[in-house]
């Protein structure tokens, strides 16, 4: 049976800042290891006997970089495909939309197998069994959750209340679903020796999920098949993309697909297993990715302790000194640093809700900005001016624009820039330059082979990075 894994990459990760922002989220954190979360995750799909395509449900600001991480770890040149969202609806919609992409694509018999961006498995081999079990479940028509053998009575996840009375060929019957509970409540669960962790994770046949979704959320079918319908569909050899209609797709209903279908269909079994799994939910799931030292001490980066204890220290580009400390999480960014206790991990949020009530941009970005053509870092910014980094990949391309209230000095620093200002063309070399004056449309692109490097001050009344006027774009940005 054809099996394609969809990748659901739409969460922030709130409670991993500073690390994680919007426009740089959770899957996309590096780890100890060197790999990142999505990459983990796409790696692991490929994998699975008979996969041969792999798609990510994702939104367009962050497609580029998606499609970078993969480069490294799609090593056997599975297809791609992506269905990107203008903004988030739950997983409900996301659900519905790949499961009806798939069907137009491959048919009602396709399975697929919807896994989170930013979830960790060590145990890819009970991971690997796992899914076999679910297929032969799904094959006869169940909608398949993953039950994660609870290790201990967690507070911060959803339960399934397993019906060992109903044992199915590979799995048992969902008796129900329960909310996060509270400690007594999640002990009385692990004593009772029926309830596992809900992982969100799921595997379905294309066809089986459309007739359910249609019986019991008929409202979410109706509106994303109006938002597919008038949609944009690109595809070529191993590569399809489509770009969902923003106007249509935000009359679908925000919900998830828990609430949406798997707490109202008769038709869900679960797999329980022990694959390993993390939801890495906090800096205290990210702190046991890393040895501890005698004192219980773990470390990213140059660390100093005195006299200090259990504490977790994230500081990749400075050393950092703690003196008679315990229990703490420190992460240092370029931008911002996170101090706080243990006990309250969870409660990083509350930070980002302050962040963003406030206007804050840290909630957003960091000082070093991914583009689909490379990456910029704000270097300084003062009254009037700002001075940035700017690296263009080898053959790409920023938009032809033009800015209103800014004029630009490029430096190159290392390889060759193709630059296009008002109505000359030109190629600059390291150590050469040029100056764009306000209302000149320019372009700058990287005809070379390696990184080009360069340096950006900007000067005017007004730097804002929406002072942009985009005339022709390589990524799709230019506004219709």
């Amino acid at each position: 049976m054809e099996l394609i894994p969809v990748i659901l990459s739409g969460g922030v990760g709130s409670r991993l800042w500073p690390v994680s922002r919007e426009a740089h989220p959770k899957p996309f954190m590096t780890l100890p290891d060197g790999q990142n979360l999505i990459q983990k995750t796409f790696a692991r799909a490929a994998r699975l006997p008979g996969v041969r395509e792999v798609l990510t449900v994702t939104n367009r600001e962050l497609l580029f970089k998606t499609e970078d991480e993969y480069v490294a770890v799609n090593k056997a040149g599975h297809a791609q495909s992506f269905i990107l969202e203008p903004f988030g609806r739950n997983t409900a919609a996301a659900v519905a939309a790949a499961a009806m992409h798939l069907h137009d694509a491959h048919g009602p018999d396709v399975h697929m197998l919807v896994l989170a961006a930013d979830h960790l498995i060590s145990n890819e081999q009970a991971f690997s069994e796992a899914v076999a079990a679910a297929l032969k479940l799904s094959a006869e028509d169940w909608l398949v959750t993953f039950g994660i053998e609870p290790q201990y009575p967690e507070t911060g996840f959803g339960y399934i209340d397993a019906d060992k009375t109903r044992p199915l060929a590979s799995g048992f019957g969902v008796a129900r679903f329960v909310e996060k509970p509270d400690l007594a409540t999640a002990q009385a669960y692990i004593d009772a020796g029926h309830y596992y962790w809900n992982s969100g994770m799921f595997c379905f046949r294309v066809g089986t999920v459309l007739e359910q979704l249609k019986q019991h959320a008929p409202e979410v079918v109706e509106a994303v098949s109006v938002a597919l319908e008038a949609s944009r569909l690109v595809s070529g050899k191993q590569y399809s993309c489509l770009t969902l209609d923003p106007q249509t797709f935000g009359q679908v209903p925000d919900i998830s697909i828990d609430y949406a279908l798997m707490e109202r269909s008769q038709r869900v079994a679960t797999v329980p297993c022990d694959i390993g799994w993390s939801d890495i939910g906090s800096w205290n799931a990210v702190s046991e990715l890393t040895p501890a030292d005698a004192n219980g001490n773990r470390f990213e980066g140059e660390v100093l302790c005195q006299d200090a204890r259990n504490n977790y220290v994230n500081s990749e580009s400075r050393l950092t000194a703690l003196v008679g400390v315990e229990d703490l999480l420190v992460i240092d960014t370029p931008d911002a640093v996170l101090i706080a206790h243990k006990d309250h991990a969870q409660d990083v949020k509350g930070i980002v809700g302050q962040l963003k009530a406030n206007g804050h941009t840290a909630h957003l970005l960091h000082r070093t900005v991914h583009r689909p053509w490379g990456t910029y870092t704000t270097l300084e910014n003062g009254e009037r001016f700002k001075i940035k980094r700017i690296v263009v990949k080898p053959q790409a391309s920023l938009s032809l624009q033009m800015h209103h209230h800014r004029s630009e000095h490029w430096i190159v620093v290392s390889g060759m820039a193709e630059v296009v200002n008002d109505q000359r063309t030109m190629m600059l070399n390291t150590n050469e330059s040029t100056f764009i004056r306000a209302g000149h449309t320019h372009r700058l692109k990287n005809p070379g082979v390696i990184d080009l490097v360069l340096i950006e001050v900007q000067s005017g009344d007004y730097l804002g990075e929406d002072d942009i006027v985009r005339f022709e774009d390589n990524y799709g940005r230019v506004e219709q």
